[in-house]
């Protein structure tokens, strides 16, 4: 499920649940829509139960299509399901937001 508000024009986007292959379309058409409406655009992933690469592949798109339309795009609050999907393919570095591992 993804929900928003916006701060000071920043889309402050939250997912919550699963992002796998069984929610992937709806996930998709909801970040695509926030992508259309803002400037710039916070993905809180904290609330993300499970992740497979169908999820991860959302994040990929959101990413490219925020650089297509010139609008920033970062992650935040990574669950550890995001954080072992992102580590078992080695794409940490490939959105470029600071990662904290959680203690």
């Amino acid at each position: 499920m993804i929900s928003h508000q916006v701060e000071n024009g920043v889309f402050r986007v939250k997912v919550e649940g699963e992002m796998t292959i069984y929610q992937a379309l709806e996930l998709k058409q909801g970040l695509m829509q926030c992508l259309q409406d803002c400037t710039e655009m916070e993905v809180s992933l904290a609330g993300v139960s499970e992740m497979d690469t169908a999820g991860f592949q959302l994040l990929i798109l959101a990413k490219r299509e925020a650089a297509r339309l010139g609008r920033p795009l970062r992650l935040a609050e990574h669950s550890p399901a995001t954080l072992e999907v992102m580590d078992l393919l080695n794409m940490a570095g490939y959105f470029g937001d600071p990662v904290v591992m959680p203690q």
